[in-house]
C-alpha cells in the first residue's frame, strides 16, 4: 500500500527535440519530492538527467509551430520566446511579469497575437513593436452629468449677459479640441458592465476578435472543516457548490478591429435551441415540447482557418442533452449550424467530453475542411466537414472507440489511438484521410501512448501491461517495428513477487448484453469459493483493461485476496468507458440499476461457472465504487454478504453539479431520478456487513454524505454496520499509513464475513 515507493516510479509526459535525435521526459527516478528531466539519445538509448542550465534554456513541450515548422513559438516562465530551429537560437519576445496566454502566428508569420490581462496584443517581429489590439475596461461608461432645469437656465443666463464667460467657454473647447488632435489612436473600450470576460480569440487575419462576457450566478460554494492543521485551529475552507446551484451564463460578441464596432452573436435560429427535456413528461406542472424560453448553451473558443478565415465554434446545452457545430458569420453574427449532436440522456465520449466546460477539439486539415469527434453511430468516431462544399465523411467506423488523434506532417493521414481490437487493448493506428484506411503500428497488448517524432520517423511510446508498470520504449514508425525498452522504473521489491495478469472475460447480463471484466483464480489447491467484486470509479472510466491500473493499490490487493483463496473480478458495470454511448448512457436517470445489476449477474458468473459459494461473495470500492457497493448491501442482500464502501456518494443530492447533473438532471427538476438512485433513501435495506471508510478532509465526496448516512442508519436501529474516518485524508489518500489502515480494515472484513 506504499503506491510508487514500493512499485517505482514510471516515466512520464515524454516530448521530442526538434531535430528528432533526442527524447525528453520527466522521472522521479530517485525518489525525490519532486521529477527530474531527463534525456535519450536517439542512436545510443541512453539516458542522462538533463542539467538545470540546460533545462531554463529548453523550448517547451507544448507551443505554436509556424507553417513550415521552423520556428516554434511558446510561454515559458510566463514570457513569450520563439526557437528558430535552424539557426538553433532562441529569441525572448517578452519580458514582463503580467500573465500572458493563447500565442500564435498570425497568417502573416511576421506578427504574433497573444492575451495578456483578458486583452488582445499583436507584436511585429521585424519591428519589434507591440500593439494593444482590445480594449476591454470593467465597469460601464461614463456618462457627462447633466444640469438640473434650474442650473441650465442659469448657466444659459450667464453665457447670454456676459462676454467673458463666452469666451473663456469658447477657449476652452478649442484647448480640448487641440488636445484631442495630439492624441496617439487607441483601441476604443469595450465596457463590460456587470459582468466580466470569458474568453477572448483574435482571427488569423487580425480583422475580428470574438469574445464571450458572463454573468456570475453568485457564490454557491460549500464549505468544509479541515481538522488536523499546524495552527491547532478548525478551518473552514470553501469547496464545490452541490447539484442543481446556478450556474454563470454567457454571451458572445464580435468586435470588428478596423470598424471598432461590436455585435452580438445569435445563437437563436440553432436546431432543438427551445426544446424542452424528454423527461420533463413525467411531470405533469413541467413544460413540454417546445419552451418560450431559449435553452441556456456555453460557446467555447472558436477555431479559425488559416488565410480563409472561417470561423467554427462548439456549442454546448447547459442541459447536456446537445451539442452544436456551427459557423460564424463574422460580418452580421448569424450562425450556420454545421452539426448537431443530440441525446435525451447526455452528450458524452472520448474527444467530445460530458463537461461543458471542456473544449472538445476541432482543428482545421486545411483551409476549408476541419474535424472533430462524434458518436453520431453509437461510437465515438472522427468525422470531417468542407465548409466550402458542405460534405461531411466519417473516417474511422465499428464497434470501438477513438481515444486520440494527431495529423500528419502532410495533412493527409492522421495517427490515432483505439480500441479497435479489443475494448481493453488500446493501439496506435494510422488513418489515410482520403482512402479511410487505418493501418496499425503498434502491436503488443496493452496500452500504447505514442508520441511522434517530428520527423515522424519514430514514436516513442510510454507503454504498459496489465501486470507491468509503465515505461518508455523507442519504436520506428513503420508496421512490425520492434520496440527498444528505454527506462526500468520498478524497484527490486516488486519485482521479486509474480504479479498475476488476471483474464479478461466475458458474461451475460441479465439482458443478454456482454459484460467484461478481470478475473483473479487462486489455485484448486488455495481456492476457498470465496469471492470479491471489485467496483471501479467513475467519472469515464474502464478497469477491465490489459494495461497498469489506475487502480494499482486494489491490484496488489487482488493479488493478495488471490494468496489467500479468494476469487476476485473486477468489473466494466454499465457506463464504464470503452463500449460506446448506449453502455456510456445505459444509467441515465437510475444509478443504482443496471450498474448494480451487473454486479449481481457478475456474482452468478462466479457462482454458476467458477465454483465460488453463493454464501460467501463480498463487495467493495471507492467513490463511484463505494456508491455500488452501498447500494449492492441495500438492495441485493441476499446476493452480497458483507461490502466495504470508500468515499462514498451516499445521496447525488449532494454531489457536484457537471457529474451529476447529466446523469440525473436536478433535484429541484427531476426527484424521481434523485430518490431512486440515492443509498440514503434505501438504507432500511440493510442485511449484511457494511464498512465505511472515509477521509474527513475529502473536498469531492464530501465528509457529510456518511455523516448523515450514519445517523440515517442509526434512526434505523441497524447494527450491523461500521466507519472507519480518516482525519486528514482528502479523496484521494494521501499517506501510506492511512492507505494500510483502510485495506487492512477491509481485508479483515472479508475474512471475518465470508
Amino acid at each position: 500500500m506504499s503506491g510508487e515507493t514500493y512499485i517505482g516510479h514510471s516515466p512520464h509526459s515524454p516530448f521530442w527535440a526538434k531535430d528528432s535525435e533526442t527524447i525528453y521526459f520527466y522521472w522521479n527516478k530517485e525518489n525525490k519530492a519532486y521529477d527530474d528531466l531527463y534525456k535519450v539519445d536517439v542512436k545510443s538509448k541512453k539516458y542522462v538527467k538533463v542539467t538545470v542550465e540546460e533545462q531554463k534554456s529548453l523550448p517547451t513541450a507544448n507551443g505554436e509551430w509556424n507553417k513550415n515548422h521552423s520556428k516554434k513559438l511558446y510561454i515559458k516562465a510566463g514570457n513569450i520566446f520563439i526557437y528558430d530551429f535552424k539557426k538553433g537560437l532562441q529569441k525572448q519576445i517578452t519580458n514582463t511579469l503580467d500573465k500572458k496566454s493563447n500565442v500564435f502566428f498570425l497568417d502573416n508569420e511576421n506578427t504574433i497575437s497573444y492575451t495578456s490581462n483578458g486583452n488582445v496584443f499583436i507584436v511585429d517581429l521585424n519591428k519589434g513593436i507591440t500593439t494593444q489590439v482590445s480594449n476591454f475596461t470593467a465597469g460601464s461608461k461614463k456618462e457627462e452629468a447633466k444640469l438640473s432645469p434650474q442650473n441650465q437656465f442659469l448657466h444659459d443666463q450667464q453665457v447670454e449677459l456676459f462676454e467673458i464667460v463666452r469666451k473663456r467657454e469658447d477657449r476652452s473647447e478649442e484647448k480640448k479640441e487641440h488636445a484631442e488632435r495630439l492624441e496617439i489612436q487607441q483601441p476604443s473600450k469595450i465596457y463590460l458592465g456587470k459582468k466580466y470576460l470569458w474568453k477572448a480569440q483574435l482571427s488569423n487575419d487580425a480583422s475580428h476578435i470574438v469574445y464571450s462576457l458572463g454573468k456570475r450566478a453568485g457564490n454557491f460554494a460549500t464549505e468544509m472543516p479541515v481538522w488536523v492543521e499546524g495552527t491547532g485551529y478548525v478551518k473552514m475552507q470553501n469547496a464545490r457548490p452541490k447539484v442543481g446551484s446556478p450556474e454563470d451564463t454567457y454571451t458572445n460578441f464580435i468586435f470588428d478591429v478596423k470598424g471598432d464596432s461590436t455585435i452580438e452573436i445569435d445563437l437563436t435560429t440553432l436546431e432543438g435551441i427551445y426544446d424542452t427535456p424528454k423527461y420533463y413528461e413525467e411531470y405533469p406542472e413541467l413544460e413540454k415540447g417546445k419552451s418560450d424560453k431559449m435553452r441556456d448553451v456555453v460557446m467555447h473558443t472558436p477555431t479559425f482557418s488559416k488565410t480563409t478565415n472561417y470561423a467554427i465554434a462548439d456549442v454546448r446545452a447547459y442541459d447536456n442533452k446537445d451539442r452544436w457545430i456551427i459557423l460564424i458569420n463574422l460580418s452580421d453574427g448569424s450562425v450556420t449550424q454545421i452539426d448537431r449532436q443530440h441525446d435525451d440522456a447526455w452528450i458524452g465520449g472520448p474527444g467530445i467530453s460530458g463537461w461543458n466546460f471542456w473544449i472538445p477539439e476541432l482543428k482545421w486539415i486545411n483551409e476549408n475542411t476541419f474535424w472533430y469527434q462524434s458518436e453520431d453511430d453509437g461510437y465515438s468516431h472522427i468525422y470531417t466537414y468542407n465548409v466550402s462544399s458542405k460534405e461531411k465523411r466519417q473516417l474511422t467506423k465499428g464497434n470501438f472507440e477513438v481515444h486520440g488523434v494527431k495529423l500528419s506532417n502532410d495533412r493527409k493521414s492522421f495517427y490515432v489511438t483505439a480500441n479497435k481490437e479489443h475494448p481493453g487493448s488500446m493501439q496506435l493506428y494510422k488513418l489515410d484521410i482520403a482512402s479511410t484506411n487505418l493501418t496499425k503500428i503498434t502491436n503488443q497488448e496493452g496500452k500504447h501512448e505514442a508520441v511522434l517524432s517530428p520527423d515522424e520517423k519514430y514514436i516513442v511510446d510510454r507503454y504498459s501491461f496489465s501486470n507491468k508498470p509503465w515505461e518508455l520504449y523507442l519504436q520506428q514508425n513503420k508496421v512490425n517495428a520492434t520496440p527498444v525498452q528505454l527506462t526500468s522504473s520498478t524497484t527490486k521489491a516488486f519485482d521479486a513477487y509474480k504479479w498475476r495478469s488476471p483474464e479478461v472475460v466475458t458474461f451475460k447480463a441479465e439482458d443478454n448484453k456482454d459484460v467484461h471484466a478481470r478475473l483473479y483464480k487462486p489455485t484448486s489447491e488455495k481456492d476457498l469459493h470465496k469471492a470479491v467484486i471489485f467496483v471501479h470509479g467513475a467519472g469515464y472510466l474502464q478497469n477491465a483493461h490489459k494495461w497498469w491500473s489506475v487502480y494499482y493499490r486494489e491490484y496488489m490487493f487482488h493479488n493478495m485476496l488471490v494468496d489467500n483463496g479468494y476469487t476476485v473480478l473486477d468489473i466494466d458495470f454499465r457506463a464504464s468507458e470503452g463500449y460506446g454511448s448506449e453502455w456510456r448512457t445505459a444509467i441515465y436517470r437510475d444509478m443504482g440499476g443496471k450498474d448494480l445489476s451487473d454486479q449481481v449477474d457478475g456474482a452468478k458468473f462466479l457462482v454458476e461457472q467458477h465454483g465460488v459459494n453463493a454464501e460467501k461473495i463480498g463487495i467493495y470500492g471507492g467513490s463511484y465504487g463505494g456508491f455500488i457497493t452501498m447500494m449492492a448491501m441495500f438492495k441485493e442482500g441476499d446476493t452480497f454478504q458483507a461490502g466495504a464502501a470508500i468515499r462514498s456518494v451516499t445521496d447525488w443530492a449532494h454531489y457536484n453539479h457537471p457529474y451529476t447533473s447529466n446523469i440525473l438532471n436536478t433535484p429541484a427538476f427531476d426527484p424521481i431520478a434523485y430518490k431512486r438512485s440515492s443509498p440514503i433513501y434505501l438504507a432500511e435495506g440493510l442485511k449484511g456487513d457494511l464498512l465505511i471508510l472515509h477521509g474527513m478532509v475529502d473536498d469531492n465526496v464530501q465528509f457529510s454524505d456518511v455523516v448523515r448516512l450514519s445517523q440515517r442508519l442509526i434512526e434505523l436501529k441497524k447494527e450491523n454496520w461500521n466507519m472507519a474516518i480518516y482525519p486528514i485524508e482528502p479523496h484521494g489518500f494521501k499517506e501510506t499509513s492511512s492507505w494500510i489502515d483502510e485495506y487492512k480494515r477491509i481485508f479483515n472484513l472479508f475474512q471475518s464475513k465470508l
